[in-house]
């Protein structure tokens, strides 16, 4: 098998010992450097040159794209993708992981505990954002910060509006987020491969440091992750289409909270306080999800007309709850459940037996009309499919 790892650092501790499991899983593989390539865009011939010499065929791409080179990096991720070319991490995925507030949107609509979050775009609006995330303390971050950097501590409301003035006026976006006092200098990076994870360890500041990032001096230790914990993790690299993410959690008294997902997680930290060997774990997976690439279903798949996807929740006045999957006959009525989710597990691909509980989400596929008619209706008729999102109390 031929593999490139796209990265801009040869000699990086990633990067090399990535290369090294490569070649002792008897690959052969090139480090390119990403902003090398140029794109060539044609009717049914994608292709990619390096060096201005056309790339010949590769097997396996490992993208290690670095922040400041997102928007290319990506775009090369997508060429070899059109290339029918394996990646290991989608550039859909990348981008969504990059972005921090997307990526909180996105784990907000799912049972992921996250820091709450204001997204503000003027100096009038820090201080009704900090009044509704508790008061300050509070954190201020740019969208798009790596290994600790534009993460600022701001004690006082008139510090958050000068901090995030200061930040737009460098044309920066920020997020404000509650500060998890109980928290202070310590969190957790799960790193999951292939669905689970293989190795964990607690990062603690030092100092009167409040930021826990190695880069920083933080310190390390191995950490044995209680369930929920690692449920989260999973389920977050799930959620964001992630093969492989570090997954860096607020050990809370609420339980775990996310509070980043990283697509390109650094390696040295992690094996030094595990002695896990990342890596090769990570090279392993690559051998075993090479025949099954991400498929773009909107791009690729072209649905009967009236039939589709669609997700819905089972309510306990609606036809779905306390039956298995047989009593109903969907199968029957052309609609095929491909998932049930309950209480953060996933249940793939669920057998006819399958009872079906109040609170399951259900993503099926099947004849639109046959899939409206599962969908329960609220107080005033109106139908309500998907996830619905916690209700709070509006201001007045």
């Amino acid at each position: 098998m031929k593999v490139v790892i796209l990265s801009r650092a040869p000699l990086a501790y990633s990067t090399r010992r990535l290369r090294e499991a490569c070649l002792a899983a008897g690959y052969t593989t090139r480090v390119l450097d990403t902003l090398r390539f140029s794109i060539s865009v044609e009717q049914d011939d994608p292709q990619l040159y390096y060096r201005d010499k056309r790339l010949s065929r590769y097997d396996a791409v490992i993208p290690r794209i670095g922040t400041s080179v997102t928007l290319y990096g990506t775009a090369v991720v997508r060429q070899f993708e059109q290339m029918g070319v394996f990646t290991l991490a989608s550039e859909q995925a990348i981008r969504a992981s990059r972005d921090k507030l997307r990526s909180l949107q996105v784990l907000s609509r799912h049972r992921i505990g996250i820091p709450a979050t204001v997204f503000v775009q003027d100096r009038e609006s820090v201080a009704a954002a900090v009044d509704r995330l508790g008061g300050p303390p509070v954190v201020i971050k740019v969208l798009e910060g790596t290994q600790g950097g534009g993460v600022i501590l701001a004690e006082t409301v008139k510090m958050a509006q000068s901090i995030v003035e200061t930040l737009h006026r460098a044309r920066q976006h920020v997020l404000i987020q509650r500060f998890v006092a109980e928290s202070r200098g310590r969190d957790v990076r799960a790193l999951v491969v292939g669905g689970r994870v293989v190795a964990a360890m607690r990062r603690v500041a030092q100092g009167r440091e409040f930021r826990s990032n190695v880069h920083l001096g933080g310190r390390t230790e191995q950490v044995v992750l209680p369930p929920a914990y690692e449920r989260t993790a999973t389920h977050t690299a799930q959620i964001m289409g992630l093969r492989v993410a570090g997954v860096d959690m607020l050990e809370s008294d609420e339980g775990p909270l996310v509070m980043e997902v990283n697509s390109s997680p650094g390696l040295q930290g992690i094996e030094g306080a595990t002695g896990v060997d990342v890596a090769g774990a990570i090279v392993a997976h690559l051998g075993e999800a090479l025949p099954f690439a991400e498929v773009d279903v909107k791009q690729r798949l072209t649905l009967a007309p009236g039939y589709g996807v669609t997700e819905l929740e089972v309510a306990a006045d609606g036809p779905l709850a306390g039956k298995t999957l047989a009593e109903l006959a969907l199968d029957e009525a052309d609609v095929t459940v491909l998932s049930i989710e309950r209480a953060g597990e996933v249940i793939p691909h669920p057998r006819r037996s399958q009872a079906l509980e109040v609170g399951d989400q259900i993503v099926a596929y099947g004849e639109l009309e046959t899939l409206k008619a599962l969908i329960p209706r609220d107080a005033l008729g109106r139908r309500r499919g998907g996830r619905r999102p916690k209700r709070r109390p509006s201001l007045p």
